[in-house]
């Protein structure tokens, strides 16, 4: 596709970024940011994939998707629908749709339920969406789970917006119970995520970003490298990254903004291999996945070892 032209082109170029990545012998570590409405478009196979196959060393995710991977981890389904239904009569059935996919509201209400369930057994007290995530990930048992796998795999999630899903409903279902009952509940901390991801850039000897889509798992993973003068590091920026996203530029929306303006800002070297393709997720994921287990990129790549105290990174190295 590197041969042919247009979007097509560009998606041989991210799979040229890839390749340039998984061959540096520095080893770059792999922050994966996803948004989009990837689980119910499918992908929920490929990017537990991508996270087995030591192609991913962080996850960055907007709370939705990790939500539904979960709401998926304890038998509910997902089932093809149509965008052209009557939302109406879907009110009624308690369906709820997501563009042509359908879920049972029933069902997410007791995945909620659930969410609120698991912070009642946490000790009361301020945790990042890592932590949390963690406990979270416990309370399932689901090969296919990409919460599930990370945390089997030790991959440090963070989701730094986890109020604004179903995971923040139920969350806030057990604040209020928790106050009722006279008894703290358990507080995400979002300061805390920026501090523990600021350390693994910190610690690491060089970053790479893949982006599918936009949003705020982009724009954090981003301010991580700006971050970077807290600790007196200055002119990180990531030295591979790659999108795949439609979103439009002329708007300046901080999830569609190039990665070239990226640069302006110091999140991506000067001389940083990086690409770029306006492509739907839901078809570019599988293809640029594809790429990698094609090519066996990461078949020989050793994945890494994070030791957390609360919320300090200890170390960060490569497993013998």
């Amino acid at each position: 596709m590197s041969d042919m032209s247009i979007q097509a082109r560009n998606i041989g170029l991210c799979g040229q970024v890839l390749k340039n990545l998984y061959q540096d012998k520095k080893r770059p570590t792999v922050f994966l940011g996803l948004a989009g409405p990837l689980i119910a478009a499918g992908l929920r196979r490929v990017i537990r994939d991508l996270i087995v196959s030591r192609a991913v060393d962080v996850v960055v995710s907007t709370g939705a998707i990790i939500y539904q991977d979960v709401y998926a981890a304890l038998g509910f389904g997902h089932y093809a629908g149509s965008p052209q239904a009557d939302d109406n009569k879907l009110r009624e059935l308690k369906i709820d749709r997501i563009y042509d996919t359908y879920i049972d509201e029933e069902k997410v209400w007791q995945a909620d339920l659930f969410c609120g369930r698991v912070a009642d057994k946490l000790p009361p007290g301020n945790y990042s969406s890592r932590r949390y995530l963690e406990a979270l990930a416990d309370e399932i048992d689901d090969d296919e789970s990409i919460l599930y796998q990370c945390r089997q795999l030790g991959v440090p999630v963070f989701v730094p917006a986890l109020n604004d899903s179903s995971i923040g409903i139920g969350l806030t279902e057990q604040r209020v119970r928790s106050q009722r009952e006279g008894r703290p509940p358990v507080v995400i901390d979002s300061i805390a995520d920026n501090a523990e991801i600021l350390q693994v850039v910190v610690k690491s000897k060089k970053t790479a970003a893949f982006y599918v889509a936009g949003g705020v798992p982009k724009n954090y993973i981003n301010d991580s490298i700006v971050m970077g003068y807290i600790y007196g590091k200055k002119d990180l920026g990531h030295d591979y990254a790659l999108q795949v996203t439609t979103a439009v530029v002329q708007d300046g929306g901080l999830s569609s903004s190039t990665l070239d303006e990226g640069r302006s800002w110091g999140k991506i070297k000067k001389d940083a291999k990086f690409a770029q393709a306006w492509v739907e997720p839901s078809v570019a994921l599988p293809l640029l996945a594809g790429y990698v287990f094609g090519k066996g990129l990461t078949k020989k790549r050793k994945a890494l070892d994070f030791k957390w105290d609360n919320g300090e990174l200890k170390w960060l190295k490569t497993k013998k």
